[in-house]
Formats: structure tokens, sequence, C-alpha cells
């Protein structure tokens, strides 16, 4: 299980340029412009949190079949979670305040990925219509339907990589233009 509260942890040092590579590779495709221009996603905080957490919950599923898997994807929820304490902080939000906003990242964490994953078993239009529930705030199901299926070619692109390639966080996303568009 991935708890917010193991990040009081010293990492090791090896794994902290490792997840660092992976964030960064991460928050690098959730800044895509083209997300918010074609695909819909507002260009708000809460937007660019929703393609942070899909980004984040698709790298989670390839490090399940990666060796130490578990501890990477723990080491990841983690400096995800510090980012999101250190934006907080950053955008004024008060000490008091900071620990009610980080549960609240929690339940979205948490609520997201158990929806896509079970969007995943489901198949055919269930991950279209939990992107267009959480990303999309319900409107707009052929933009979620191009969302879906960059996600799908994303998972596609990740299973792909080599762990060599994924723990250096030197893989990529794929291009979302080219993503479930059609010419």
């Amino acid at each position: 299980m991935l708890w917010p509260f193991n990040h009081f942890r010293k990492p090791q040092t090896p794994m902290r340029g490792t997840i660092e590579a992976i964030y960064g590779m991460i928050v690098t495709q959730a800044r895509e412009p083209l997300f918010y221009r074609a695909f819909g996603v507002p260009d708000t905080v809460n937007g660019r949190f929703d393609l942070i957490l899909l980004h984040l919950w698709l790298v989670l599923r390839r490090l399940k079949s990666v060796a130490d898997g578990a501890a990477l994807s723990q080491a990841l929820f983690d400096h995800f979670c510090n980012d999101m304490d250190d934006n907080l902080r950053e955008m004024g939000v008060g000490d008091l305040t900071v620990p009610k906003r980080m549960q609240a990242f929690g339940e979205a964490f948490y609520g997201r990925t158990a929806a896509y994953d079970l969007a995943l078993t489901e198949g055919g239009e269930a991950l279209a219509q939990a992107l267009c529930k959480n990303v999309l705030n319900g409107a707009n199901i052929e933009k979620a339907r191009r969302l879906a299926a960059y996600a799908e070619e994303a998972m596609v692109a990740l299973d792909r990589l080599d762990e060599a390639t994924l723990l250096g966080g030197s893989g990529r996303f794929p291009v979302p233009k080219n993503a479930g568009m059609r010419p």
C-alpha cells in the first residue's frame, strides 16, 4: 500500500536519483500544452494535478513488473506527496491547512487510480468515462475518448521500455497529438 507518511524515512541515495528522474518525466509530460489545447483538460491547478495523477498512475502500473517495484512505487508516491506539499506552501497555503489539503490529494489519488484500474478491467468505454469524470469535469466525452486512447498508447509505450531506460527516467511518453486522433 502506498502510504503518504512514509516520506519521513530517509530515502537511499541511489533511489533518490531514480525517483527524481522518473517524477521529472511525469511532470514534464503533464505540462505538455496539447493536453490543455486539444484534449480539453482545464489549464488550472486542478487540471494539471489530474494530469500528474494520470501519468503517475501509468508509471506505477509499469513499476509493478520491475524488480523492487514496490519500493520504487512507494518512493515515487512519497516524492509526489512531497512535491504537492511544497507546491501548496509555495501557493501560500497555511501550515494548518496543508494537512487537510494533503488528505484531499491522497483521497483524489486513491479514488482516481481505483477508477482507472477498474476501467481497465471493464474495458470498452470505461476508461474514457472515468477520464471524462475525473479530468474533464464530466464534459466532452469525445475528448475523453482521445485522452483514453492516449493513456492506452502510453501504457503500451511504458510496457515496451526496458528497465534501465525506465529507471533512468530517460523513457518518454508518446506524443499526445498522435494518440487517438484521426488524421
